[in-house]
């Protein structure tokens, strides 16, 4: 099911559209509280008109629910449904040279420490649930490489022409929820990352 379907029910046969798209629906379940407190601590939203941090996140959700691997695919993706934008959260529009405007001056930290936070609700509400054989913590270190275009980030070269970044992460198997994560080069291996982040 499309995550932009309205919330929909059968009656009489006919097909009724209750008003909520459920992925407007998805996004009540955020701190939003915490998120503007975020926005305000690194002044976020100075000097912006349109395209807040708010409407900046709804936007990268949507790009991670979707599975979008570009910009570019995002924002075809997203072009159907620009009457809605607004009730959808993304502002007034969403352009190519917008979104990558504000990927590229945005203060990264208002999403990396909300990234933190859900992180941390989603381990409390996960740690009363005994569904696990052992009683001690248990984790698994695991990384994945994610490939970039070198002309672009030229920083990011690893070799034969190509360039990456790697993503470890030390993964809470009784919770089932990332407990650390780090991006590095991506020829950093991960037994040189588990030495230095936790020695």
């Amino acid at each position: 099911m499309s995550i932009f379907a309205p919330n929909l029910q059968f009656e009489s046969k006919i097909l009724m559209n209750q008003g909520r798209y459920i992925f407007s629906q998805l996004c009540d379940f955020l701190p939003t509280d915490h998120f503007k407190w975020l926005v305000k601590k690194y002044d976020g939203n100075i000097y912006v008109k349109s395209f807040t941090c708010w409407n900046h996140l709804l936007v990268l959700i949507f790009g991670q629910l979707s599975n979008r691997e570009g910009l570019r695919e995002l924002i075809v993706s997203l072009s159907p449904f620009k009457s809605a934008f607004h009730h959808l959260g993304f502002g007034k529009s969403v352009t190519r040279s917008n979104l990558s405007k504000a990927n590229e001056i945005r203060e990264f930290r208002i999403f990396k420490d909300f990234a933190d936070k859900i992180v941390t609700i989603a381990r409390q509400k996960r740690e009363g649930v005994k569904d696990f054989f052992i009683s001690n913590k248990v984790y698994a270190f695991n990384s994945s490489t994610i490939s970039l275009c070198l002309s672009v980030f030229w920083w990011t070269k690893l070799h034969h022409g190509k360039g990456g970044v790697k993503l470890h992460e030390l993964y809470d198997v009784k919770t089932d929820i990332p407990a650390f994560s780090i991006v590095t080069d991506a020829s950093l291996h991960d037994s040189k990352e588990i030495m230095r982040s936790f020695t």
